[in-house]
């Protein structure tokens, strides 16, 4: 008995011990999720086990197991993954299958797979036509006769397909196919929801995101997950960063694990001059992808809205050591300096960036300026005609102002 004690006792010491840092951090599920996402992004798969490990061991929860048996599976551990996935069913009915089709699929097993796909497709967890059908997991099993027999079964509504059919018109640019395709869904199904959203789809990419806003705010109050991220961009691209940070932030709160939420939120809150939101998300967005160009960039962008130009110059300059090959990234920076009035800083980013993409007649300009700035003219006045050769009329009044004598 004192020995299996001390056995007991020892055990309970070193589960403590791994897990005690997230317990004391009191990260949440939804944390975990973002944060083991972010880890199988850069390949660190067993990271991201250990991160949910210590969530499930706070609460258990199907979504983590899902999570958990995914990163098992991409650390190419089947067994593992096979028994999470059957623990989130468990949990959760039918959370599990999906992940238990892929990974039956990429062993070769097509009845397992397939049978499980099946309780998938049945299930309120049930992945779209577009989802499944795209998934590469599903290509070793894709050729068989069992696989072909199972799509002849109609697993989707005709309105269903529809729309996915809609969707694949407008993100190929495909304009006319996808007004053609919304006429005959209107003729079929009018007044349904999934086809009002199917017109705001449409109209957003024909350039219309004000009404675009307006059909979609009346089916938004359902918490579909398509329809707000869709009402989030509309929002933006209509020139209302307010209304579209209020639906990132409902979105977030529905704990979805896509961390790029974010950062378009983040976005929207520097457009409304709200700088510290803006900032804790970016910084938040950074914690889990550290050198990301576009979260550097942002809080680069939000510091300079701020008048805070060197900070900003901080954040240009580390976007600049993760991604020295990135034009941009040089162009941010000398900005940051001709705010600062530091003209040979300035032009040697901007020739950087023109070494780069010698093709930007803006960073022409802005590099003539600083020419001029410190006092070489010839040499702004060279700047400012490959700026008007390249199409920047603008360079014509600086041309004509400082060039012509």
């Amino acid at each position: 008995m004192t020995l299996m004690f001390c056995v007991m006792k020892r055990t309970i010491f070193l589960v403590s011990a791994f897990f005690l840092p997230w317990i004391i951090s009191g990260q949440s599920s939804f944390e975990a999720m973002l944060k083991s996402r972010s880890l199988s992004e850069s390949g660190e798969h067993l990271k991201a086990v250990e991160i949910l490990s210590s969530s499930i061991y706070l609460k258990e929860e199907g979504r983590l197991y899902t999570e958990r048996g995914n990163a098992h599976m991409l650390a190419g551990d089947n067994d593992k993954a096979i028994s999470d996935y059957n623990k989130a069913n468990e949990l959760a009915e039918h959370s599990g299958d999906y992940g238990l089709a892929r990974i039956y699929a990429l062993k070769g097993n097509t009845k397992e797979s397939l049978r499980h796909l099946e309780m998938n497709l049945l299930s309120r967890f049930r992945k779209s036509e577009r989802d499944v059908l795209l998934d590469p997991a599903f290509a070793r099993i894709e050729n068989t006769p069992e696989w072909r027999q199972f799509w002849k079964r109609d697993w989707f509504t005709a309105l269903e397909t529809g729309i996915s059919e809609l969707e694949y018109y407008v993100a190929a640019g495909k304009k006319r196919e996808a007004a053609d395709k919304l006429s005959e869904l209107q003729g079929l199904y009018k007044g349904e929801d999934e086809v009002e959203y199917a017109k705001a789809l449409v109209l957003l990419s024909s350039a219309k995101p004000a009404e675009a806003v307006r059909i979609l705010t009346g089916i938004s109050d359902s918490g579909n997950e398509k329809v707000l991220r869709l009402l989030a961009r509309a929002q933006a691209e209509a020139l209302n960063p307010a209304g579209a940070s209020a639906t990132y932030t409902k979105l977030l709160e529905m704990e979805i694990p896509d961390a790029g939420l974010l950062l378009l939120r983040a976005d929207c809150y520097r457009k409304t001059g709200e700088s510290a939101r803006s900032m804790a998300d970016v910084e938040k967005y950074l914690s889990l992808y550290p050198g990301d160009i576009s979260a550097l960039r942002l809080a680069g962008k939000v510091k300079t809205a701020e008048g805070n130009n060197l900070r900003a110059l901080e954040y240009f300059t580390e976007n600049l050591r993760y991604h020295p090959g990135d034009p941009e990234c040089y162009i941010d920076r000398a900005n940051s300096f001709m705010a600062l009035k530091s003209w040979e800083p300035a032009i040697n980013d901007y020739s950087m960036s023109l070494d780069l993409d010698p093709s930007n007649p803006e960073a022409w300009l802005r590099k003539g300026l600083a020419q001029y700035n410190s006092g070489k003219t010839e040499d702004a006045c060279h700047d400012f005609r490959y700026a008007l050769k390249l199409g920047n009329r603008r360079a014509a009044d600086y041309i004509s102002k400082y060039c012509i004598k």
